[in-house]
């Protein structure tokens, strides 16, 4: 729930949209999900002879086992020796057997990205001429499989208790302290607890078949399970059961010891000290998923993970308190009801908390997306639209909650007019006091016998549970009539519940954002999936070469493309063209290339071509004296201090 929109409300909306702009107009590079930006041999290559091993290189250092990259022949053997090895940075290369007869081979990958999420899939290369294979199926993600469905459900129930877990207790102790004695609130919170705890448990067990084989047959696989404790993931839901160890004393402490309490000056000072552990346990919770996931890896760490932690306690405070309000609006008894105040209080708290998600989304939006049409042309720009525009629905329903909070009257009005109500209906409040006296006779009556030492008459007993039982069902309906006598109280209520089904939905999109490749990486995995092929067209003979390009500035990431016709011994005609990440021409003040052929010594070579079009330069009679394994150079200039030379090696001739 939030405050109605005042101008310095707007200001503030306006202002963080501007920075938002300012972001994402500057963005630099980053990267989260492992994306394959080269191999060697490459792509959809033919190569004359066959290599001695296999590279591949990723946009970020990844976790590899045994079996993490295969190399499989035509009949589908393995052609590898050996384990796959780190070569140099994030380049991964693995041996492979000598003699290999030629025809297609498929590499096959399946590694663990710095954000532990798993990375697959599979290429083939040639060596002579193409042929038939046997080998598919490989580099399926283990996400695809049944392994990877129970994962991600567990993320969301863990999501989901952090939510109300926190949540609920931050309610209890900021808003609704009486709260603390509801039983239906003490269940809330303990059943959030109980299921983050599982959820975990059960993660810990899934991690090594999701990261690996994807076979559920691998869940209870005790030397994968002492993998996963080796690695960061392991670490962290280790460190996360710890701390709900920690969450159960405060959990006890909340509906005990300070639930019993009564003095005033106690009451406080133990508010106070549950206040500062509850949120030293809340945000380390939080910190396990920050320390393991996105934000750990790609642009500034440093400040991605604590935005991260404080991001995910703005959820909880926010979800999880509404969650609690929505229960304590249904199910507190009429004695002990949720008072106007509390209300108001939870309305601060949601509001602040959604001015934290405002600041912190953002930063993680710019962080996550890098430009504007990653929001349209990335799967995880999409989500985070349907994200936005469900927590915009929120806000607004919110909005509606906090008109409805503003008419509550004062609880103790409310609970005089609700009986002056039932005092109205004279027929209701003479057959409840007949029931009542009836009730108290039975049960003096049986008493009475009991001190006397008298036997009991057959049937009072059961008459006694009979009055006892209707006594209930009318303490029942009365409790009812007190929840529903306020129309405004009852309107809040079913505000509150909407909100709460808007919340679901948004915690499932949040989840399955979490385990989505982030725009960046994706647009960085698109540029590099044709500079990954470096081979001439059979039927025109024109030689294609994608380079990807940093210049480190301020626009400097691009894609610059040489196509060269006929790639022969002679005059060539050049196009050199330039793109940004998006695919849109790339307008940049200079381009140059240069031709070397090491094994000769020639060159460099050099050769500037002519502007044409906004990124489109061209060259004709480029000569190329010898056939040969020539190295192509391009230096790619995008501003007067700001350049970088980018090359790739390529048969010509």
């Amino acid at each position: 729930m939030t405050r109605t929109i005042t101008p310095r409300l707007r200001t503030l909306v306006l202002l963080l949209l501007a920075v938002a702009g300012a972001l994402l107009a500057g963005a630099g590079p980053a990267s989260a999900h492992a994306a394959l930006t080269g191999s060697d041999p490459a792509q959809g290559v033919v190569v004359d002879k066959a290599p001695t091993q296999v590279s591949l290189t990723f946009s970020e250092k990844v976790a590899m086992n045994d079996d993490s990259l295969q190399v499989l022949d035509p009949k589908g053997k393995k052609a590898q020796v050996g384990s796959p090895a780190n070569v140099s940075g994030t380049t991964y290369a693995v041996q492979l057997k000598s003699g290999l007869a030629k025809g297609t081979y498929t590499v096959a990958y399946q590694v663990v990205s710095a954000d532990s999420h798993p990375v697959s899939g599979a290429f083939t290369f040639s060596i002579g001429a193409p042929s038939q294979t046997v080998v598919s199926g490989v580099g399926t993600a283990a996400n695809d499989t049944a392994v990877g469905w129970l994962y991600a459900f567990g993320r969301y129930v863990s999501y989901a208790g952090f939510i109300v877990l926190a949540g609920g207790a931050a309610f209890v102790l900021a808003c609704w302290q009486r709260g603390s004695g509801v039983r239906a609130l003490q269940r809330l919170v303990v059943g959030g607890w109980l299921a983050l705890t599982a959820a975990t448990l059960w993660l810990l067990l899934l991690r090594g078949a999701y990261t690996s084989s994807g076979k559920f047959g691998d869940v209870f696989d005790l030397d994968l399970l002492g993998q996963v404790l080796q690695t960061k993931t392991g670490a962290a839901l280790v460190s996360r059961l710890l701390l709900l160890a920690a969450a159960a004393l405060f959990i006890a402490v909340l509906f005990g010891a300070y639930n019993r309490r009564e003095e005033a000056e106690e009451k406080r000072d133990l508010t106070f000290g549950l206040a500062i552990g509850g949120v030293v346990v809340a945000a380390g919770l939080a910190a396990s998923w920050a320390m393991a996931e996105h934000a750990s890896t790609g642009l500034q760490p440093g400040i991605a993970m604590p935005v991260d932690v404080l991001h995910l306690l703005a959820v909880a405070a926010w979800l999880g308190g509404l969650t609690a309000l929505l229960v304590a609006l249904y199910r507190a008894p009429a004695d002990t009801p949720v008072e106007t105040a509390a209300v108001h209080r939870f309305s601060r708290l949601a509001f602040g908390s959604v001015l934290a998600l405002v600041a912190t989304g953002t930063y993680q939006s710019w962080r996550q997306l890098g430009s504007w049409s990653a929001f349209t042309e990335t799967r995880y720009g999409q989500l985070l639209l349907v994200k936005i525009g469900l927590v915009a629905l929120l806000v607004g329903i919110a909005w509606i909650s906090r008109r409805w909070t503003g008419r509550l009257a004062d609880v103790t009005n409310t609970v005089t007019a609700a009986r002056k109500a039932r005092q109205s209906g004279k027929e209701g409040a003479e057959e409840h006091e007949k029931v009542r006296v009836s009730a108290s006779k039975a049960t003096a009556d049986k008493d009475s016998e009991k001190n006397t030492g008298k036997g009991a008459v057959p049937g009072d007993g059961k008459r006694a549970a009979q009055l006892a039982r209707q006594r209930a069902a009318v303490d029942t309906a009365r409790q009812k009539r007190l929840r529903d006598a306020d129309a405004n109280r009852f309107g809040l209520r079913r505000s509150v519940l909407a909100e709460a089904g808007v919340a679901v939905v948004l915690l499932a999109v949040t989840t399955w954002l979490t385990q989505t490749e982030p725009g960046r990486t994706e647009l960085e995995a698109k540029a590099a999936t044709s500079s990954s092929s470096s081979s001439a067209s059979s039927s025109s003979g024109t030689l294609t070469l994608d380079m990807p390009f940093d210049t480190g500035g301020t626009d400097g990431k691009g894609l610059v493309r040489v196509d060269l016709d006929p790639a022969r011994v002679g005059g060539n005609e050049m196009h050199v063209y330039v793109q940004r990440p998006n695919g849109r021409a790339f307008d940049i003040p200079e381009v140059k290339v240069a031709f070397t052929l090491t094994a000769k010594k020639i060159g460099p070579l050099p050769v500037t071509p002519d502007h044409i079009t906004t990124g489109h330069w061209s060259a004709s009679s480029v000569q190329i004296p010898m056939a040969g394994d020539w190295k192509i150079a391009v230096t790619v200039r995008t501003s007067d201090i700001d350049q970088v030379t980018v090359s790739k090696n390529a048969q010509i001739g």
